[in-house]
């Protein structure tokens, strides 16, 4: 994370031209995620707690299963949530070097030259009831930024959306190592609670501990650990007409509703979570408002991350809140490449108007590289109808 000042929001649209980097040898080489993994799959309804008492069943054949059943025994679907991490790891091997055409290895080294592939700009995923987009941007070498999400589906719709996006430390050793681990365990542990039976305030505030802890586990030197933002989202449905949402987080990284227009009984557009930093120090403060707040040099100092110099609990009382809304509306997770630009829930609102999710996830990203891509850009959109 290393945002610039936000730019004239009314720039023309023109191509985005990014700034030519090679990565760090350190730097883990990407590619796209398996086609299978991604395919776009329609919304779902969520789940209401009535329909979860009645048991569990098979979203293929509505057989009666368990929830620690890995497959349905009567159709043999699997039962497991579907689950996406980016950026995903390097699985390619065999595409040509773009410095002298010889083939990359397992590694990612040209056997020919021994370049490191550069990494991809951008990774996608539509999991239908949330989608997500990341992009390097343009002023950095590498994508710092992480994003996991798993959605659990059963015979009546979506059970469950568990989300989680990271920002790595960009002053931080291997800030993209606890990106992409606080994500991915951030997703499994919350899943895992949920599945245990506890509710989703529960189930994020584990989520978001046990991230805490693989974080601190990954060492470096203590002054310059691998360190990140996290914020999460639990989805869970209350009755046939509203959802509940789950914010956890820590640092920057932020949660927003944006409701559609005119939509009755449901909390305006707004912000969900609160930054641990400095900025926000100021505001909460009463020394100034967030306006000026953000023009302060330390405005994007982190009071909180994780990390293993960050402490056994670097969350805060106010990291963890539950929200109440009814759709159609779109819960939005993101990272501060996205949001320098536009901090305004209801900018980011007209923003993301598109009707097709996962095209408003693409115009955001694509908002911030016209604004000046100065950061990793990461967006998590999940459609409430």
């Amino acid at each position: 994370m290393n945002p610039e000042p936000a730019p004239d929001p009314n720039l023309p649209t023109e191509p985005i031209v990014r700034a030519e980097m090679n990565p760090p040898a350190s730097a883990a080489p990407t590619v796209p995620m398996d086609p299978a993994r991604v395919a776009p799959t329609m919304p779902m309804p969520i789940v209401t707690p009535a329909a979860r008492a009645e048991g569990r069943r098979c979203p293929a054949c509505g057989a009666a299963v368990s929830i620690a059943h890995r497959f349905c025994e009567a159709c043999g679907r699997e039962l497991g949530a579907r689950r996406v991490a980016l950026p995903h790891p390097e699985t390619d091997p065999v595409a040509d070097c773009a410095a002298c055409g010889g083939r990359y290895d397992a590694d990612g080294y040209c056997a020919g030259c021994g370049q490191l592939r550069a990494p991809r700009d951008r990774f996608e995923a539509d999991l239908g009831a949330v989608c997500l987009v990341t992009d390097r941007g343009i002023a950095h070498a590498r994508n710092e930024d992480s994003v996991a999400a798993a959605v659990v589906d059963g015979a009546e719709g979506t059970e469950a959306v568990v989300i989680v996006v990271c920002d790595g430390v960009s002053s931080s050793e291997d800030p993209q190592a606890a990106s992409g681990t606080a994500s991915r365990t951030g997703v499994d542990a919350g899943l895992a609670a949920l599945a245990d039976g506890l509710d989703a305030p529960t189930a994020a505030l584990a989520g978001l501990a046990a991230a805490a802890k693989a974080v601190a586990a990954i060492g470096g030197h203590e002054s310059h650990a691998p360190s990140c933002t996290f914020v999460s989202a639990i989805v869970r449905g209350c009755d046939a007409e509203t959802v509940e949402i789950t914010v956890a987080n820590v640092g920057d990284s932020r949660a927003y509703w944006l409701a559609a227009p005119g939509t009755p009984g449901s909390p305006p557009t707004r912000r969900l979570t609160v930054d641990d930093s400095w900025a926000q120090a100021l505001v909460d403060a009463g020394a100034m408002d967030e306006e000026a707040a953000m023009k302060d040099p330390r405005a994007h100092t982190l009071l909180r991350w994780l990390g293993a110099d960050s402490g056994e609990q670097p969350w805060s009382d106010n990291s963890l809140h539950t929200y109440r809304v009814r759709g159609p509306g779109l819960l939005l997770l993101c990272s501060d490449g996205l949001w320098n630009y536009r901090p305004e829930a209801e900018g980011l609102a007209e923003l993301a108007g598109a009707a097709d999710p996962m095209v408003a996830a693409r115009e955001l990203v694509e908002f911030a590289l016209r604004c000046g891509g100065g950061d990793n850009i990461t967006v998590a959109l999940a459609p409430i109808t």
